[in-house]
């Protein structure tokens, strides 16, 4: 069993029995994008099994975007490679309708392909092949990142210092859990903690650890 999100969210790995209740109401409506469309029945499927409605299957970036206007989804996964507008071109272009969760499916990933998503309002990577069992922590953690991006617009008014500032704490969260040993959740409350304490924005307290670590 797995918990996740809110209480009583529990995902089971058994393929054949669903999930024993729905996952958070405002992200319980999905869209799926991928050229390949045995994978985006296959994605489509785990979703359902997972309490997810699925309100939109697309087979390439632009009809994602478009099934987006259509149905305002609260979680989007889509492959980082699809014909007339990419994974993260399509995220861009939905980013700038609403915020929520996008999860991209690829094969691999860099640190330049990672700062473009972010940019993107990409939360969330899934290597694929694509199985249910990996599919739940990967939409826990994009929501969680999301969540957390929603804390960091809180403290700036304007959306590009919030992905600028993101930039900088997923770095600073990434030095805190190799140099402590904790989880990223761990690393976020951590951050989140010093900046109420010394009241500081987040983007500074990860500044700090930033330039910390390159003396260390």
């Amino acid at each position: 069993m797995l918990r996740m999100g809110a209480p009583g969210w529990v995902g089971s790995d058994t393929p054949a029995r669903k999930i024993v209740s729905a996952p958070p109401k405002e992200f319980s409506r999905a869209l799926v994008a991928d050229d390949n469309a045995a994978m985006r029945r296959l994605v489509g499927d785990y979703l359902e099994l997972l309490g997810f409605e699925v309100v939109g299957l697309a087979a390439n970036g632009e009809a994602a975007v478009e099934l987006f206007k259509e149905h305002s989804p609260g979680l989007v996964i889509m492959d980082f490679k699809m014909p007339k507008m990419t994974g993260i071109e399509a995220a861009r272009e939905i980013s700038k309708i609403a915020s929520v969760p996008i999860i991209l499916l690829t094969g691999h990933s860099s640190e330049e392909v990672a700062h473009e998503a972010i940019e993107a309002g990409v939360f969330g990577y899934l290597v694929k092949p694509v199985t249910k069992k990996h599919l739940l922590p990967a939409i826990r953690l994009a929501i969680a990142r999301f969540e957390q991006f929603r804390k960091l617009r809180e403290d700036l008014s304007e959306m590009s210092e919030a992905i600028e500032a993101r930039k900088l704490v997923e770095r600073a969260k990434g030095i805190l859990m190799k140099r402590c040993n904790i989880g990223e959740e761990e690393a976020f409350k951590l951050l989140q903690s010093h900046s109420q304490k010394e009241n500081k924005k987040m983007r500074d307290i990860a500044l700090i650890v930033i330039e910390a670590s390159k003396l260390i």
